[in-house]
Order: C-alpha cells, then structure tokens, then sequence
C-alpha cells in the first residue's frame, strides 16, 4: 500500500500563498490546506503549530521576495522610500497577505532583513541611537498602514472598483450645496479613495520622513 505523499515546507507554503491569493485570511483555514494538498490537517502540523504560525510564513516569505535583490543606494530616505515602495509592490502583488502582515508580523528571516535595512537607514541619518528605535517603529506602522489600506482596494474585482466609482461619483457631485458646501465646491477635484495610491504612498511618506528630519543634529 502506497503512503501517502509527504509535502516539503515550501510545497505547503506555496499552496497556502496561492489559496490566500484567491481567497482571504479570514476563511483560510489549515483544512481548506490540507483539502488542497491531498492530504490531512495532521500531517501538516509537522510542519507549523497552528495557523497563525503558518501565516506568518506565508507572509515572511513576501518579505523575502522584496530584498531578494535589494541593495541599499542613495541617502537615508532614499533607502527608507525605496524600502517601502519594494514592500508595496510586493504586497500589492498578493494583497490578501497585506493584512496578515499587518496583523501577525512575521519574525522569520525575511523581516529581520527589513527591519535590519531600516535601522541601517536610520543611524545612516545622523539620529541619536536612543531615538532611532521610536522612529523605526513609527515607520513600520505607517508603511504597514498604508499597503493594508491599499491591500483592500487592490482585493477587490474590476466589476467591484467601477461599482464603487459610480456610487462616489453620485455621492460627490450628487451633494446637496445647502447642506455640503465644501463638498459640493470641490466635489470635481476630490478623487477616489483608489486614485494615484502610489503618489499618495510616497508623499505621506516624505511628509512623515521630512519631520524626522527636522531633528537631526
């Protein structure tokens, strides 16, 4: 009798990635896993404790493909910009892992790669070390905030955005003066919660980045 087939701890991430990919965090579960893989929920508690540890792979593993190639150029903001936009895009790639990122962390080798940029980046900046952790932490949860809050628009379908698009337009320039003036006077330069995200990403950024700045020595 032919056992059955024993899965390596990349094949098993790998699934998970792609059922994550087409489906969410919150309905992910290590059965729905197992169901995929041919196998059963047993066999994959080999490999992680439960499912909390197992998302926080899936997630380091986005992490990982970010820095795979990074090499640290420019100033320190550069670096810090370029670090988070490598973030983003990754994660826009995979926009259902943003908020499992955001949720659980990671803790895995990809994370300590870009917590170690970033802190690399931050002492390059003239900052007393004493303060460099607070603004670290400052930073990830910005960077964290943003890509989930992109990781929601990107999530959704083609039909779904254009849905949303026609009820803000209606919501806008639908508004009655009397009582929304101010939004009845910008209602045709206000955009979309989903328009020029990657500008909106580096600027509030820069903003934040700027701050830091003033308190150089």
């Amino acid at each position: 009798m032919t056992g059955r087939r024993r899965w390596s701890t990349e094949e098993i991430l790998d699934t998970a990635a792609e059922l994550l990919r087409t489906g969410d965090a919150e309905s992910f579960s290590v059965r729905k896993l197992a169901a995929a893989l041919g196998t059963d929920s047993s066999s994959l508690y080999r490999h992680f404790r439960n499912k909390t540890e197992l998302l926080r792979a899936v997630a380091d593993r986005i992490l990982l493909s970010a820095m795979a190639d990074h090499r640290p150029e420019g100033d320190w903001k550069q670096r810090v910009t370029a670090l988070a936009l490598r973030l983003r895009e990754a994660f826009g790639e995979h926009p259902q892992l943003a908020a499992v990122w955001g949720r659980y962390a990671s803790g895995g080798t990809g994370s300590r790669l870009v917590m170690e940029e970033l802190l690399q980046a931050l002492r390059a900046s003239g900052l007393p070390d004493e303060e460099i952790p607070v603004r670290y932490h400052r930073i990830v949860i910005l960077v964290a905030a943003l890509i989930s809050a992109e990781a929601g628009i990107g999530s959704i379908t083609a039909e779904e955005y254009e849905q949303g698009l026609e009820h803000f337009r209606v919501a806008v320039l639908g508004a009655d003066p009397e009582r929304f003036p101010a939004l009845a006077h910008f209602a045709r330069e206000v955009r979309p919660l989903g328009a020029d995200r990657r500008a909106a990403f580096v600027e509030i950024l820069a903003t934040h980045l700027a701050e830091i700045g003033t308190r150089l020595p």
